[in-house]
């Protein structure tokens, strides 16, 4: 990695996310008392008809194009699916989290998914507050109580693949990623990435290259914000100056200001293609289609509608669900209209890769990895 890539990049803060853009969806925020989404189906049981679900974002907004915008997107098929009642509040910024925490209970909100590891304290506060209401936190597991179930998800399996399939595409030998902010959900598919890179080098006898990573020292580059878009921009650009004609932006809303440099940068002449996280990026983040290779997704909605059934069933567990290769909860997204880019061969052994993954037969090693 040059040293020019880490410069004002390199910084570990925790900071939350940013909406981006203005969202068809009626979001409630929190300055006041969340509304009804309304009733959902009229043909569920008379439990579902009066059980409330409800859910608050974290600063990204619902309209992110990843982790919140899925979660939420979850709990609306759920209440379609269900026949469900629904609240949902959008939070601004960290202040929020706790007030808007504290309308869901008040509302009697018999399950409330918070979204993001920065819900953490607050929903730890609120839980322990209101023991007879029911929680589920998602990318965090650090809460230890029963009325809480964590949603943890070991993206690193998936990241793997994203690494392999980059450097079997890679036209310059060198491939990038960069994070958002230095904290386990991002460096977790940074790790999965790097390694799926090394996996490839070791069985094609190649020697691609990760710029904006170390997965030996844990070292990399951030762009020290989920909020300032441009500061996206800026890492991607870095990348593609020092190289890298593959990108994994681990950055939320950040992901976009990755996909506008690609996307300049291929007019004038390069050719760069873009990974997207969280979730399938095709359907998400539709403007960058022609630069899309593929997407490592979190099945957010799945685990969603699971756990509001089992709660409506009176069988909330606390344990932690952990997504991943096996049980579906992570997956590598379809290759779509850059299919083509991707060889016969290349998926193929992907194919055999993800059967190792899950046998067991091949470790993906993070320190971020839930347990």
């Amino acid at each position: 990695m040059k040293t020019s890539l880490l410069g004002a990049f390199k910084r570990t803060a925790t900071v939350g996310t940013v909406a981006l853009g203005a969202t068809a969806l009626l979001l409630t925020g929190c300055g006041q008392a969340p509304a009804p989404a309304g009733g959902g189906s009229t043909s569920g049981t008379d439990a579902a008809s009066n059980y409330l679900g409800c859910i608050v974002s974290d600063s990204g907004g619902f309209d992110d194009r990843s982790f919140n915008q899925s979660s939420y997107e979850g709990l609306k098929k759920t209440q379609k699916d269900l026949g469900i009642k629904m609240k949902e509040a959008q939070s601004t910024t960290k202040a929020d989290f706790e007030p808007n925490l504290n309308q869901m209970a008040n509302a009697g909100c018999k399950l409330t998914f918070t979204v993001g590891y920065l819900l953490a304290d607050a929903t730890k506060k609120v839980a322990t507050a209101n023991t007879d209401l029911h929680f589920a936190i998602i990318d965090d597991n650090s809460i230890v109580l029963p009325n809480v179930k964590p949603i943890v998800y070991d993206t690193a399996q998936a990241a793997f693949l994203a690494g392999y399939t980059a450097a079997s595409v890679s036209k310059t030998g060198k491939v990038g990623t960069f994070g958002g902010v230095n904290i386990p959900t991002v460096t977790i598919f940074m790790d999965g990435f790097a390694e799926g890179v090394k996996y490839y080098n070791e069985k094609m006898g190649k020697s691609v290259q990760v710029l904006g990573w170390d997965a030996d020292t844990q070292q990399g580059v951030f762009a020290n914000t989920f909020d300032i878009i441009q500061e996206g921009t800026k890492a991607t650009n870095n990348l593609i100056g020092d190289g890298a004609d593959v990108i994994l932006p681990v950055a939320g809303p950040l992901g976009t200001g990755a996909g506008d440099a690609i996307l300049a940068a291929n007019k004038d002449g390069k050719d760069v293609k873009l990974i997207w996280v969280d979730s399938d990026g095709f359907q998400t983040a539709p403007t960058f289609k022609s630069i899309l290779l593929t997407s490592v997704i979190k099945t957010m909605g799945e685990a969603v509608e699971t756990i509001v059934k089992d709660d409506l069933a009176g069988k909330f567990d606390p344990t932690p669900y952990i997504g991943t290769l096996k049980n579906g909860g992570v997956g590598l997204a379809p290759f779509h209209d850059l299919d083509a880019a991707v060889s016969a061969d290349t998926k193929s052994q992907l194919d055999a890769i993800k059967k190792g993954i899950i046998d067991g037969s091949i470790t993906v090693a993070s320190k971020a990895s839930p347990k």
